[in-house]
């Protein structure tokens, strides 16, 4: 049921979903599924090769950065907010913490730890680091009840809201479990990416009030609560703005695909590289 409440007055909505194999798969060390949600006003440039072609990925077209990406060299960077209420008034982009981590020559958990030493500049952010060639992805957040704010990620499905990795949200074990369900479904042989993109990433179901994680107030989550979101805030249309799939196969063939609303048109690319052969 829709909650009943007041006027929707928002000024930001900037979140993503994924979804992720890690080194749990025969044919994929490397599966990733993304939502991005945004304001459909604000500049984005879709998936394509940056300047001097060695950072592949979407980009924001205010502030410059990006929610996902990858390199050449078998390095991958994706990002999520946290979901909170308290902003810093003057904060440094989130979206340049992938950019600097593909950029840089640094281990995942030596940029981990890097990054943790000016952490309390940025308003809160999840981000994963990945090095696919020596299998070693690390989390990293500057929102952590336990303390634990860099993690090393081990091997099967894992699951990043607006909130902690794992984090059991509804929308959140919803994608988990069709994702495992794909899984079960088409075994170890190639996948149909694009298939299982529409799949998983278009489900519009919303969540009850009573689940809702009670962050924001519940008119606002409740339009949140879907995998796919769309959205009429007072400052404008807002939602899935694109859905992504990232594989890496154990011959390290790459495959970015990502379709992307432009113009109110859906449209899709899909970029294939190589990368050394994984060991």
């Amino acid at each position: 049921m829709k909650p009943k409440g007041t006027t929707l007055k928002f000024q930001k909505i900037k979140h993503v979903y994924r979804s992720v194999v890690w080194d749990a798969h025969a044919l994929y060390p490397f599966l990733l599924f993304l939502n991005r949600d945004e304001y459909h006003s604000r500049p984005t440039k879709p998936l394509a090769w940056w300047e001097g072609e060695r950072i592949l990925g979407g980009r924001d077209g205010l502030a410059g950065g990006t929610w996902l990406a990858s390199t050449r060299d078998g390095r991958v960077a994706f990002l999520t907010n946290f979901r909170e209420i308290q902003m810093l008034s003057a904060p440094k982009s989130r979206g340049d913490l992938p950019v600097r981590f593909l950029e840089s020559t640094k281990s995942p958990l030596e940029f981990a730890e890097e990054i943790l030493k000016e952490a309390n500049q940025y308003n809160g952010f999840n981000l994963m680091l990945t090095d696919i060639c020596s299998r070693t992805m690390v989390y990293v957040t500057c929102r952590s009840k336990d303390d634990n704010f860099v993690i090393k990620v081990p091997p099967g499905i894992h699951v990043l809201t607006n909130a902690s990795l794992d984090t059991p949200w509804p929308k959140a074990e919803r994608l988990r479990d069709n994702f495992k369900e794909l899984l079960d479904q088409y075994g170890e042989v190639e996948l149909p990416i694009k298939e299982m993109v529409e799949k998983l990433m278009r489900n519009t179901s919303k969540d009850e009030e009573s689940l809702l994680p009670k962050i924001y107030p519940p008119e606002r989550e409740y339009y949140l609560s879907s995998i796919f979101v769309e959205a009429d805030f007072p400052l404008g249309r807002c939602g899935t703005r694109s859905s992504s799939a990232l594989s890496v196969k154990t011959s390290g063939e790459v495959s970015f695909y990502e379709t992307y609303l432009h113009n109110d048109e859906w449209k899709d690319k899909t970029v294939t590289y190589q990368v050394e052969v994984l060991k």
